[in-house]
């Protein structure tokens, strides 16, 4: 799939990225963080959450970071919001690289 990946801003240990997957824009955050729900809150703002739906990945150096990143670019609906909370840096730099960036 075509991907077109804009920085928005750079967070702690994370990227706010805007991406345009045919014709269809996405906000996307990915942040080198622990797996839980709470990290979620700490970094996508509340009007996101409003926006659309907001689906959440945990992806750890041995998870194979193309597929679920594919699968999830798969089930997204307009204004949706992908949050990819990354557990170690490998994971970190992966996820990053799928969008076409580097930590």
């Amino acid at each position: 799939m075509p991907l077109d990946s804009r920085l928005v801003s750079l967070v702690d240990q994370g990227h706010i990225l805007d991406i345009t997957l045919e014709d269809l824009d996405f906000r996307v955050y990915i942040a080198l963080r622990a797996a839980d729900v709470e990290e979620v809150a700490g970094l996508v703002p509340a009007e996101r959450f409003e926006q659309g739906e907001v689906h959440v990945m945990a992806i750890s150096a041995r998870d194979d970071a193309p597929a679920q990143i594919q699968d999830a670019l798969f089930n997204l609906n307009p204004g949706d919001t992908l949050v990819f909370l990354c557990t170690d840096a490998q994971a970190y730099g992966n996820t990053l690289a799928e969008f076409g960036r580097t930590p």
